[in-house]
C-alpha cells in the first residue's frame, strides 16, 4: 500500500474541507488513491446526513438573493443544530448558494429545490451534505419563497435571523429598503386591511363584542365601540395601517402615497419560527452518564 503522506491528507482537505484524520482514514481506505478517496468521503458524508437526519434542526440563518436588475428574487430558511454552526463561514455559504439557487429556478418546494444545480455546478443537496459532513450537524433547507416582479425588490437582513423580502414599485432602492426594515420590526400580517381574512375578523368581532356588553352600555354604544376596536386592530395588523418605524407621526400608507409608491407584497422568515426545540438537561445527561 502506498505510503500516506501529510501532503497527500493536507491535499484531500483541500479538496473536500473535510478534518484531517477524517482525510487521513479515506486515504487509507483508498489505499492512497486520492480520487478513491474523495469518492469515499463523498460516500461518507451522504451516510453521516441520513444519520443525523433525525436531529432537530431549529437554529439557522434566513438568506436572501436579488438579481441585478432588482426584478427576481428569493428568501429561504436554511437551519442547523446550534447557534454556533449558523455563524459558520461555510454554513452561510451554503445558505447563500441556496437562495440564489431558488431564485434562478422553477423549484416548487424545497424537495425539488434539492436537485436544482448551484452556481458551482453541484446540486443544492451535495452541498448540504457536504456542509453536514463538513460540521457534523444537521442541517435542512426548511422553506423559501421566489419574487418575480414588474416592478422591483428589496431586502432587509436583521442578523441573518429575521429576513424580509419586499416586491414594490414607485419610489426607489432606499424606500423598499426601509419598507423591508419596518416589516422586520414591526411585523405586520399583511399589506392592507383587505387582505386580513374574514374568519380572523370574525373572532376578533366576537371578542371585542363580549368585552363591550360588559359595560352595561346601549346597543348601539357598544356596536360603535367594537367598530372602533376593529380599525385599530386592522391598522395594528396591517403594513398601510402602522406608525412607520423611521417617523411614528407618519403612517406606511402616507409615506407611500407621498414616495408615489406601492408595496404589493412582502415575506418575512424569524429562523426557528414554530419549531419546537428540545429541551436538553445537562445535568441529568452527566448523572446518568456517570452511572454507566
Amino acid at each position: 500500500m502506498a505510503e500516506i503522506t501529510a501532503k497527500m491528507v493536507a491535499e484531500l482537505r483541500e479538496l473536500t474541507g473535510l478534518g484531517m484524520m477524517e482525510c487521513k482514514k479515506a486515504l487509507v481506505e483508498a489505499e492512497g488513491d486520492i480520487k478513491k478517496a474523495e469518492e469515499v468521503m463523498r460516500i461518507k458524508s451522504g451516510n453521516k446526513a441520513s444519520k443525523l437526519a433525525g436531529r432537530t434542526a431549529a437554529e439557522g440563518v434566513v438568506a436572501v438573493f436579488i438579481s441585478a436588475d432588482k426584478k427576481t428574487g428569493a428568501l429561504i430558511e436554511v437551519n442547523c443544530e446550534t447557534d454556533f454552526v449558523a455563524k459558520d463561514a461555510g454554513f452561510v455559504a451554503f445558505a447563500n448558494a441556496a437562495a440564489q439557487a431558488a431564485a434562478e429556478s422553477t423549484a416548487a418546494d424545497v424537495a425539488a429545490l434539492a436537485d436544482v444545480k448551484t452556481a458551482s455546478g453541484e446540486t443544492v443537496e451535495d452541498l448540504r451534505k457536504a456542509i453536514i459532513a463538513k460540521l457534523g450537524e444537521n442541517m435542512s433547507l426548511r422553506r423559501f419563497v421566489r419574487y418575480q416582479t414588474a416592478g422591483q425588490l428589496a431586502a432587509y437582513l436583521h442578523g441573518a435571523k429575521i429576513g424580509v423580502l419586499v416586491d414594490f414599485a414607485g419610489g426607489d432602492e432606499g424606500l423598499g429598503k426601509d419598507v423591508a426594515m419596518h416589516v422586520a420590526a414591526s411585523k405586520p400580517v399583511c399589506v392592507s386591511k383587505d387582505q386580513v381574512s374574514a374568519d380572523l375578523l370574525d373572532q376578533e368581532r366576537k371578542i371585542y363584542t363580549a368585552q363591550a356588553a360588559e359595560s352595561g352600555k346601549p346597543a348601539d354604544i357598544v356596536a360603535k365601540m367594537v367598530e372602533g376596536r376593529i380599525n385599530k386592530y386592522l391598522a395594528e395588523v396591517t403594513l398601510l395601517g402602522q406608525p412607520f418605524v423611521k417617523n411614528p407621526d407618519q403612517t406606511v400608507e402616507k409615506l407611500l402615497a407621498e414616495k408615489k409608491a406601492v408595496v404589493n407584497a412582502f415575506t418575512m422568515y424569524t429562523v426557528g419560527e414554530g419549531i419546537e426545540k428540545a429541551v436538553v438537561d445537562f445535568a441529568a445527561e452527566v448523572a446518568a452518564a456517570a452511572k454507566v
